[in-house]
């Protein structure tokens, strides 16, 4: 059974959002900091996010800061990624994981891709 579990990705125009989620076992959720990654296609997974346990601190990569926000919902067990005026170098696919290793069995990932 699936550990992980993205979704929300799809095609979008340069300056548009779209709202990624990642359903999380209780297992692997509960007490842990959280993390959205990404792989774009010849590239290496990158860090693009990530969130404490209790929600309060955030990190952000360089490349995604200030149009990106992450967030979590406890009953739910999910991580959000909000991405806002997306650009065409966001196309990848995009993980969510815990946020340091040892990691989980990785998803399938959800795809981003931005046209511009």
């Amino acid at each position: 059974q699936a550990q992980l579990v993205e979704s929300g990705g799809g095609v979008v125009q340069a300056g548009k959002s779209l709202r990624l989620s990642c359903v999380a076992s209780r297992r692997v959720f509960e007490g842990a900091s959280m993390a959205w990654f990404r792989q774009a296609p010849g590239k290496q997974r990158e860090l693009v996010a990530r969130i404490d346990d209790g929600g309060w601190n955030r990190e952000y990569s360089d490349s995604v800061r200030g149009r990106f926000t992450i967030s979590r919902d406890s009953a739910k067990n999910t991580v959000y990624l909000q991405m806002n005026s997306l650009k065409s170098e966001d196309t990848a696919v995009y993980y969510c994981n815990t946020a340091f290793p040892p990691y989980d069995t990785w998803g399938q990932g959800t795809q981003v891709t931005v046209s511009s």
